[in-house]
């Protein structure tokens, strides 16, 4: 890729159980010549929710996670850019996912639906279009399940009258959805709702070597 001239990219996703290496991992793009380095925890959707205990770190770790990136963004300026993800649930505001539901970002699958982000489809009651059906315009323009959540109309409380609304345009939909069980609530990640993230609790589920495993059946 670097031979033929293309930027390459390094995602990193890190959790409590490899945090440690997040020091060879850096050194292991710095090898291979990346341009940017995205450090990314986990996000706590689908099987990673149902193992959120597990690979949650603890703040002692994420401090440690954040002095190495610290460092590292330091000693390597000019040559490596580090782009650093922290899990949503140490934050006390959300974050504007995707820039905002259908506001910078159209994504098709392979079967032909287009999606404002790429678990979208796990909210209910959404009927996402084809592109077999409709030109990426009416979609984006028109289309009701990319509406639902774009600005902020659809917003209740706090979300509709807190200064940050058009900053992190209600936080992650998805999100509200796997820990509220409802997408059109804030998002439980902001410390100004009354359901915010109890990040002790989420820690104290289960021992943080056990995971659970999707088994497949024959």
């Amino acid at each position: 890729m670097i031979a033929a001239g293309l930027p390459l990219t390094v995602n990193l996703v890190v959790h409590r159980s490899n945090l440690e290496r997040l020091p060879a991992m850096i050194a292991m793009a710095e090898e291979l010549g990346a341009a940017r380095v995205e450090v990314a925890h986990v996000q706590y959707y689908g099987w990673a929710l149902a193992n959120r205990a597990a690979l949650l770190p603890t703040r002692e770790q994420l401090d440690a996670a954040t002095r190495v990136v610290e460092a590292e963004r330091a000693r390597l300026k000019g040559r490596m850019v580090i782009d650093y993800v922290v899990p949503d649930y140490y934050a006390s505001e959300p974050k504007a996912c995707m820039g905002g539901w259908a506001r910078r970002f159209l994504l098709v699958t392979p079967r032909g639906r287009a999606l404002p982000c790429h678990a979208a489809e796990t909210i209910p009651g959404l009927d996402f279009p084809s592109v077999r059906e409709a030109s990426l315009g009416d979609i984006w323009n028109s289309s009701p399940a990319f509406l639902r959540f774009r600005g902020t109309e659809w917003m209740p409380e706090p979300c509709r009258s807190c200064e940050r609304r058009e900053i992190d345009w209600g936080g992650c939909r998805c999100q509200a959805l796997a820990l509220s069980g409802d997408a059109a609530l804030p998002d439980p990640v902001c410390a100004l709702v009354a359901n915010h993230v109890d990040v002790a609790a989420a820690l104290a589920v289960e021992p943080a070597d056990t995971f659970r495993y999707r088994r497949i059946r024959g």
